[in-house]
């Protein structure tokens, strides 16, 4: 047996005039062809006998398993030689040290005859290809766990924001994208794709707005890729991410406040399905008329504070807990707002109960869930002290916020749009709300088939140019509309509605 002390190794023994085994042996460094095991499989060939590639602990990576000296094994990967030489009567023994980044391995070759010098060249060559690609693999799985990291570390930012926490958000930024959340307004952008290019589109967001924005796989849909950015030169940078493609679309929402994240994300939803109607496949949210502005302000404020009273004995956290979770499963299924906070759905809907029960009413009632989400909406405009002390001495009950002649007059103009046909899909839109959004229950009620409800409420959308089928802000304006002109009775919150 004979072995090279590791300071000898010869790396660049001579080869011969461009012989083609080393052609060959290039070949397995072009993309197409970067496999170990078929490099081993190869120098098999080449040599012609067995060979195997094993790590330190004695793991097979690839070849054939051969009967090895674990004395001389320990030697090579400790580094105390490099490579050895073994022979008898019946078998020729190579061993070479291959020196990935992370870890050592041995290239053992056994076969019948001696080693004659092209045969040792090519166990040489071929031990530094293998450590070649090694490494690569190394370096590309380290990338794809960096990517992995990073890409966690972009959607924790987001569910934090969207929890209204915006100072954790800030400081889990900072750290690696400095400046990221330092203004204190943004605009929540939607990109639509096939969900088969979902990470390439996802990494053409972050060149195309300079690493400057927060873009986010969403969790809660395959093909939606979030991106939230304080900038203004993301509108066009996005825009035109989507002319380049013909099958993306884009939502965008008006700019709001971080800690409003959550509804600039339900805003920039509805805007995507507009933009699947419009030749750029583009929309952003319309600032249409919103019953809450047409109310008296310091009245709706004391309303809302006099409703989410029973929340203010918890300590702070829970209370903000419960108001973001409760926000976002109003504005979406509880699976996806689930997904989006990064908790379970149990976890969303035991919240939500507990809120429930602290305002004494029951969410499965679309008049109730419409005058939370609007009590929910202007409580997160209002600071601790304005929910306390500015906001006590309003006695507005809902009925007189409602009955205002602004509201009215919205009400009966965007529920009137509804008279001018001849189906009548007041009335089934009427019941289904009463039905709490069940088209089985409404057809019942009605006398007609399940399928003829939806499809009366689906005729309404863009008559009323809202969407009414998916929870959300657009179907608890309508509801608000109905208890505005008294067509729903209004619904009871403990007893301060």
């Amino acid at each position: 047996m004979a072995g090279r002390e590791d300071g000898n190794r010869q790396r660049e023994t001579p080869a011969g005039p461009g012989p083609a085994w080393a052609e060959e042996l290039l070949e397995h460094l072009r993309p197409a062809g970067r496999d170990v095991r078929r490099v081993v499989s190869w120098l098999s060939g080449a040599v012609r006998g067995s060979v195997a590639l094993q790590d330190a602990a004695g793991n097979l990576m690839a070849g054939t398993r051969l009967p090895l000296d674990e004395d001389l094994v320990t030697d090579i990967t400790a580094g105390r030689i490099a490579s050895a030489a073994w022979e008898s009567q019946e078998r020729h023994l190579r061993l070479v040290r291959v020196e990935p980044p992370s870890h050592t391995c041995v290239l053992a070759v056994s076969r019948d005859s001696p080693f004659d010098r092209r045969a040792a060249d090519v166990v040489t060559r071929t031990a530094q290809v293998i450590e070649l690609l090694l490494a690569a693999r190394e370096s590309t799985a380290a990338g794809h766990r960096l990517r992995r990291a990073t890409s966690d570390l972009r959607l924790a930012i987001l569910q934090l924001l969207m929890v209204e926490d915006t100072i954790a958000a800030r400081r889990v930024a900072a750290g690696l994208w400095p400046g990221l959340l330092d203004a204190d307004t943004a605009c929540v952008y939607v990109v639509e794709s096939d969900p088969a290019v979902r990470d390439r589109i996802a990494e053409e967001c972050l060149d195309s707005t300079r690493e400057d924005a927060l873009v986010v796989r969403c969790p809660a849909m395959e093909g939606h890729v979030i991106v939230v950015s304080l900038r203004d030169t993301t509108d066009e940078a996005l825009r035109s991410l989507v002319g380049r493609h013909p099958d993306l679309f884009l939502g965008g929402s008006v700019r709001q406040s971080l800690a409003r994240t959550a509804t600039a994300y339900g805003q920039a939803v509805s805007a995507l399905a507009v933009a699947h109607f419009r030749s750029d496949k583009t929309a952003v949210y319309a600032e249409r008329t919103h019953p809450e502005r047409l109310m008296d302000p310091e009245g709706l404020r004391g309303w809302t504070a006099r409703v989410l009273r029973p929340l203010d004995t918890l300590p702070h956290h829970t209370r903000a807990e419960l108001l973001a979770t409760t926000r976002l499963g109003l504005e979406f299924t509880a699976v996806n707002a689930a997904k989006v906070l990064g908790v379970s759905r149990n976890t969303v809907r035991a919240r939500m109960e507990r809120v429930e029960a602290l305002l004494g009413t029951d969410f499965a009632d679309l008049t109730v869930r419409a005058v939370v989400h609007l009590a929910l909406n202007t409580q997160i405009g209002l600071s601790d002290a304005q929910f306390t002390h500015d906001t006590a001495d309003s006695a507005l009950r809902l009925s007189d916020l409602l009955s205002g002649p602004a509201v009215r007059t919205w009400a009966q103009d965007l529920l009137g749009r509804l008279d001018q046909g001849s189906r009548n899909p007041r009335r089934t839109l009427r019941t289904w709300i009463s039905a709490g959004g069940n088209a089985e229950r409404a057809a019942q009620a009605l006398g007609i088939h399940a399928q003829t409800v939806r499809e009366h409420v689906r005729s309404t959308e863009p008559v009323l140019e809202r969407q009414l089928l998916a929870a959300g802000t657009d179907l608890y304006e309508v509801v608000l509309a109905h208890l505005a002109v008294g067509d729903l009775d209004l619904p009871v919150l403990h007893r301060h509605d």
